[in-house]
């Protein structure tokens, strides 16, 4: 046995938090694989363009909520729904596909699905005719809200499962507390 190579007998007999500091000790620095000044200034992009881009927002929803009709005939209406629900379709079964051969990319479609739902049931309930309020209230409440939670937490579930299996994440600790990088 070389020295200072722990056996699988001293890894079994750490405690949890022992292993998770073994673990961010080995893990491989960030600097050997990106140099740390360009991610920084991706990073300060990144966040600059989400920062401006919410602010810029915030005039744009005043002039439409002040500028836009009540009514409106939209066209290519089939298009746009049928376009929709095909995206919808994509992204449920490739969260199926991916589940089926136990890919951690299945988060990425389950979250992105989950999205989409409470988006169409938004747009259901929104763009509904006095006489279709009932069935569109009833598919997204009884069907799309659901189904939508159900996508998200299973894709934050199973990166928590993932985080903690790699002892990086307490199992006290809620998610959003995982930082990115170090």
């Amino acid at each position: 046995m070389t020295e200072g190579i722990l056996t699988d007998e001293q890894i079994a007999a750490l405690t949890p938090e022992e292993r998770r500091d073994l673990v961010t000790r080995l893990e491989q620095p960030l600097s050997e694989l990106i140099d740390p000044m360009l991610l920084a200034r991706i990073r300060r992009i990144r966040l600059g363009l989400m920062v401006l881009c919410s602010i810029a927002m915030i005039p744009w929803l005043v002039y439409l909520a002040l500028t836009l009709p009540d009514s409106y005939v939209a066209h290519n209406w089939t298009l746009t729904w049928v376009g929709f629900d095909i995206l919808l379709v994509t992204f449920m079964l490739a969260t199926a596909v991916f589940g089926y051969f136990r890919r951690q990319v299945l988060m990425f479609a389950a979250f992105t699905a989950g999205v989409l739902l409470i988006c169409d049931a938004w747009f259901d309930l929104m763009t509904a005719g006095p006489n279709d309020i009932w069935l569109s209230v009833f598919t997204a409440l009884g069907i799309e809200v659901p189904l939508a939670i159900f996508m998200i937490t299973g894709a934050q579930r199973i990166m928590r499962l993932t985080m903690m299996r790699l002892w990086l994440l307490d199992p006290k600790m809620r998610l959003w507390h995982l930082p990115l990088f170090p």
